[in-house]
């Protein structure tokens, strides 16, 4: 099979990239370089035979050059949740990445009749709900109230697809669910198949490191360089839980999507779930392994914090017989391994 990855030269794609050539397929991958760090990742896809294209998926133009391909599996975005508003980048910058880049996408496989993947977000939830939620503190991390009259689609185990996602999302996840509607939309009209993952934070070694776009892997590094950390809003404790997946994950279940009939449901599905920690939990992590480190506190309240996101994959599971494999301590220590043999990656990756 021949398959496109774009913004393969960031963590994951260039990780689903090494793992799917492994199973004889045929990979190219389109990149604009933007990420800082990512060209690093490039000479060691070149060496599987991997075809690297500079190119820009807000250009039509540079879509339209690819190659026919089979199957295109979207990996490009800016997956910050403060994009847009944190003064370091524009919102129409930000919807340019993530919603005219999918259009283009949409478009490219609507002509070559190619199959659609796009990996979608936790954050397209509606945030009321859950920064509603009651809490409370257990083993320091949040954890809901099993007796509370919960919102639609919130489970003892997590958030379901059922759960709402009606603004506000943030501007990132807004332009995640807009093109999530629209691929599915392109899908039926133009007849080609398109699956939705919706995945929580994405870990693992060689992750580039950014506060608002791999938690796991910047706490870590950060931490193992004694730079100065700060745990913000919800009484500055660090009890804010998020869930952890690595992308090596996925392919298990992308292998079985690219196989299944046209419209086989379900089109969309939450991946990740049980590998969940809190920031003080992964500080306490840290400690064990890097000796301890300062950090500061501050009740300071920012828009779309959340103080607790874990997904219920039930029916990722049910249907596709899907589960997370590695566990979360596991990703931990890839990337501390990582981080130990790489002392400047957190100066390279924010350039």
């Amino acid at each position: 099979m021949k398959i496109i990855i774009t913004g393969i030269c960031g963590f994951v794609g260039s990780s689903l990239a090494k793992a799917l050539i492994d199973d004889n397929n045929e990979i190219i991958g389109i990149d604009n370089f933007c990420r800082a760090g990512s060209w690093l990742n490039k000479e060691s896809l070149q060496k599987l035979d991997i075809q690297i294209i500079y190119g820009d998926i807000r250009n039509a133009s540079d879509v339209d050059t690819l190659p026919k391909a089979d199957w295109l599996i979207d990996a490009a975005a800016n997956p910050s949740v403060l994009a847009g508003i944190d003064g370091k980048t524009s919102s129409r910058q930000l919807i340019e990445h993530n919603l005219q880049g999918t259009v283009n996408i949409l478009e490219y496989c609507k002509r070559h009749q190619a199959g659609f993947t796009l990996l979608s977000t936790s954050r397209v939830y509606s945030i009321k709900g859950l920064s509603h939620l009651n809490v409370i503190k257990k083993n320091g991390a949040f954890q809901p109230l099993i007796d509370q009259n919960t919102p639609t689609g919130i489970t003892a185990k997590g958030v379901t697809e059922n759960y709402s996602t009606q603004p506000p999302v943030s501007l990132y996840g807004s332009t995640k669910l807009t093109s999530e509607h629209l691929a599915l939309e392109y899908g039926y009209t133009f007849d080609f198949p398109v699956w939705i993952n919706r995945c929580g934070v994405l870990a693992g070694a060689s992750q580039f490191g950014h506060p608002t776009q791999g938690i796991f892997a910047y706490w870590i590094h950060s931490f193992r360089e004694k730079r100065p950390l700060k745990y913000i809003g919800f009484g500055g404790q660090g009890y804010q839980v998020r869930d952890c997946l690595h992308p090596r994950d996925l392919v298990s279940l992308l292998q079985k999507q690219f196989s299944e009939p046209l419209h086989c449901p379900p089109r969309i599905v939450n991946l990740s779930g049980e590998n969940s920690m809190s920031l003080r939990q992964l500080s306490e992590w840290c400690e064990s392994r890097f000796g301890p480190n300062k950090i500061d506190k501050t009740t300071e309240e920012r828009p779309f914090d959340i103080p607790w996101m874990v997904l219920d994959h039930t029916l990722a599971s049910e249907t596709w017989n899907w589960q997370p494999k590695t566990p979360i301590k596991e990703i931990l220590t890839e990337i501390a391994n990582f981080a130990d043999s790489h002392p400047d990656w957190l100066s390279i990756s924010q350039r």
